[in-house]
C-alpha cells in the first residue's frame, strides 16, 4: 500500500505490548522478578569484569574473552530490562520512534558482538586443546584485543544500516509492537510499504553473522571432541573437555533461543505468545545465566568471590 504522494509517514511513537494475554496486574507483579534478574545480571557481570581487571593472573585469553562477554551482557541487559520493567510497573506503553530505532540497533549489534566473542572463546578452546604448544604464541594479548575490536566493528558495521532502512518505510497502520522491546522484524511488520529490502538484508545479516559464527563454533567443537577422544588417559580427556563446559553452556543459552526465534518469525502468521517468550528468553537469559555458570565453573573467579564475601563477614 503506497502512501499519498509518495510521502514517508513516521509515527511519533510505538506502543509496546509486554506479554500478550496478560493483564496489567500480572504485568505489575512480573516486574519484581524482572528487577531481580536485572540486579543479578548487573552485579554478576560487573563482578566478573572487575575481578578479571584486578587479578593479574586472570589476564589470559579465556578470561579476557569472558570479560568482553560480561561487558556486552552488562550493556545488553541495561538496554532491555529497565524499559521492560518500567512497562510492567507503570503500564506506560509508549516508546518514541527514534528511541525505538536506537534500542533496536543496540540489541541487534550487541547480539552480533556476543556471537563473535563466543566464536573467539571457541577458537581459544580449540587452540588450547588441539595445539597446546602454540596457544601462548597464537592468542597473545594484542591478538585477543584485535579479535575483540573485530567483534565490535562487525557488530556496528553490519547492523548500522537497520535504523535507516526502517526509517525509509512508512507506518500508516497499527503502531503496536508485539514485544516488550523493539526488534527489526517486529517494526518491519508494521510498515504499509514494500519491505523487500528489509527482509533480504535481515536474512543476509542473520546468516552471514550468527549463521557463520554458529557453524564455526560447531566445527571447532567437532575438532575439539576428536582431539579429546584421542587422548590416551580418560582423566586427561575429562579434564580437557571440562574446560569447555562453561563455554558450551553460554553457546547453548545464546544460540538455542536465537535459532528458535528466527524459525518462529519466518514460519509466518501473526506474532503469538511463543514469539514473545522466545524473544524474552533470547535477550534476558544470557546476561543472567552467564555469570552464574562461569562463576560456578571457573575456580579462580569462584575463589575470588568467596574470598571477598569471607572478608565482608569478618
Amino acid at each position: 500500500m503506497a502512501t499519498p504522494n509518495g510521502t514517508v509517514v513516521h509515527p511519533a511513537y510505538f506502543l509496546l505490548v509486554g506479554i500478550p494475554g496478560l493483564g496489567p496486574n500480572i504485568h505489575f507483579w512480573l516486574a519484581f522478578p524482572l528487577c531481580f534478574m536485572y540486579a543479578l545480571a548487573t552485579l554478576g557481570n560487573l563482578a566478573i569484569v572487575l575481578i578479571i581487571r584486578i587479578e593479574r593472573r586472570l589476564h589470559e585469553p579465556m578470561y579476557l574473552f569472558l570479560a568482553m562477554l560480561s561487558t556486552i551482557d552488562l550493556v545488553l541487559s541495561s538496554v532491555t530490562m529497565p524499559k521492560m520493567a518500567s512497562l510492567f510497573l507503570t503500564g506506560i506503553q509508549k516508546i518514541e520512534f527514534y528511541v525505538c530505532l536506537a534500542q533496536m540497533f543496540l540489541i541487534h549489534a550487541l547480539s552480533a558482538m556476543e556471537s563473535a566473542v563466543l566464536l573467539g572463546m571457541a577458537f581459544d578452546r580449540f587452540v588450547a586443546i588441539c595445539h597446546p604448544l602454540r596457544h601462548a604464541s597464537v592468542l597473545t594479548g594484542p591478538n585477543v584485543a584485535k579479535i575483540g575490536l573485530a567483534a565490535l566493528t562487525r557488530g556496528f558495521v553490519f547492523f548500522f544500516p537497520l535504523p535507516f532502512i526502517l526509517k525509509r518505510l512508512s507506518y500508516c497502520q497499527t503502531h503496536t509492537v508485539t514485544h516488550s522491546f523493539c526488534l527489526h522484524q517486529d517494526i518491519m511488520k508494521l510498515s504499509c510499504t514494500d519491505t523487500t529490502v528489509n527482509v533480504v538484508y535481515g536474512l543476509f545479516i542473520i546468516l552471514s553473522v550468527m549463521g557463520v559464527d554458529s557453524l564455526c563454533i560447531g566445527f571447532s567443537y567437532i575438532l575439539i571432541l576428536r582431539a579429546v577422544l584421542e587422548l590416551s588417559s580418560r582423566a586427561a580427556a575429562i579434564k580437557a573437555f571440562n574446560t569447555c563446559v562453561s563455554h558450551l553452556c553460554a553457546v547453548l543459552v545464546f544460540y538455542v533461543p536465537l535459532i528458535g526465534l528466527s524459525v518462529v518469525h519466518r514460519v509466518g502468521g501473526p506474532t503469538s505468545l511463543i514469539h514473545v517468550m522466545m524473544a524474552n528468553i533470547y535477550l534476558l537469559l544470557p546476561p543472567v545465566v552467564n555469570p552464574i555458570v562461569y562463576g560456578a565453573k571457573t575456580k579462580e573467579i569462584r575463589s575470588r568471590v568467596l574470598h571477598i564475601f569471607s572478608q565482608d563477614g569478618r
